[in-house]
């Protein structure tokens, strides 16, 4: 297969990951042809300004999922032999779906899966960014199916389009709190999961929230429900928005005078909005998993949160210099 008619990415399952995809999701639709994408329902609505031709929701289990692949192409025509495949997630069950399915598929060779890809990729031997390790593979995926594959480099920050839905959705809810049209902090004093067997959330929250109170700003939160006790526990006199659909609350970010978060989808969603924002680390690379960004702020370092003291002071320093149309 020379010329592939049809192109399907699966996507990574966690909301920063998607958002450092990007940059790989414009290199292939800029060839110009269908592109399809499968990955966690969520994603849905958080790609819906993308000009997608496609969209299967993965449930994390083979057979619907693989049935899922096959009934979407079905339904329009179009015969797997004529999709090619890119897997950006290393994963053997994602591979599996795509080759049981009938698709073949371009991906790294991670996690004994090379007899299942068609164009299988040797990873980088360079430390890359994850953005540039999956726009890597993206691009030797386009060369090897004789399509243009565009810079060697991403651009240097994420672009995300918003849709008037998004926008109208956050507007509302900022309404329903009384703070349209006024200035506010948002803070996001949580991440899922574990990393290396530690937490990713920075411990001064709940100051942080009451320093800025104190200085007359307003801190906002807007958690996911399953994220609400915690973000409680963790900045207990923030004030709570209701939960946003994920494209809402992209648009949310991009509302705020400034973000202030952990390493966690809060800050690659910020990024993918060009919204202000200061991450902080502690158990994470900023050089593998920081904001893919040219303004954003990094505090800290893997093995070494920032005090309470310089995060406040370059907050209030960020929020100084902020500039109202």
């Amino acid at each position: 297969m020379a010329f592939p008619s049809h192109l399907l990415v699966r996507l990574p399952n966690w909301v920063g990951d998607v958002c450092m995809s990007l940059p790989s999701l414009a290199r292939l639709l800029e060839t110009g042809l269908p592109v399809h994408v499968c990955a966690r329902p969520w994603a849905r609505g958080l790609l819906a300004g993308l000009p997608l031709a496609g969209f299967i929701p993965m449930t994390g289990r083979l057979g619907d999922d693989r049935r899922g692949v096959r009934e979407h192409f079905s339904g329009q025509g179009v015969r797997t032999t004529e999709v090619a495949g890119l897997l950006l997630p290393d994963s053997l069950s994602s591979a599996a779906v795509f080759r049981l399915a009938g698709i073949r598929c371009a991906g790294y060779r991670d996690d004994g899966r090379s007899l299942l890809l068609r164009w299988p990729q040797a990873k980088s031997r360079e430390r890359l960014h994850a953005v540039e390790s999956w726009y890597r593979l993206t691009r030797l995926a386009l060369q090897a199916w004789q399509l243009p594959a565009g810079p060697a480099q991403p651009e240097p920050g994420l672009t995300l389009p918003l849709t008037r839905q998004h926008q109208e959705e956050a507007h509302a809810a900022l309404a329903a709190a009384g703070l349209h049209g006024k200035d506010f902090v948002l803070i996001a004093p949580t991440a899922t999961g574990l990393h290396r067997g530690r937490v990713k959330v920075w411990p001064g929250f709940a100051q942080l929230a009451q320093d800025l109170q104190a200085a007359g700003r307003t801190v906002l939160m807007c958690p996911p429900p399953a994220e609400l006790e915690e973000a409680q526990r963790n900045a207990p006199t923030a004030q709570v928005l209701p939960p946003l659909s994920l494209g809402a609350f992209a648009a949310l970010t991009q509302a705020a005078s400034l973000v202030v978060c952990n390493d966690s989808g809060v800050s690659h969603v910020a990024s993918a909005t060009g919204a202000r924002q200061v991450t902080l680390f502690g158990v994470t690379d900023p050089a593998r998993t920081g904001p893919w960004s040219q303004t954003a702020i990094c505090l800290g370092a893997d093995n070494a949160w920032p005090s309470a003291e310089s995060v406040l002071d370059r907050v209030q320093s960020e929020l100084v210099s902020v500039i109202r149309p």
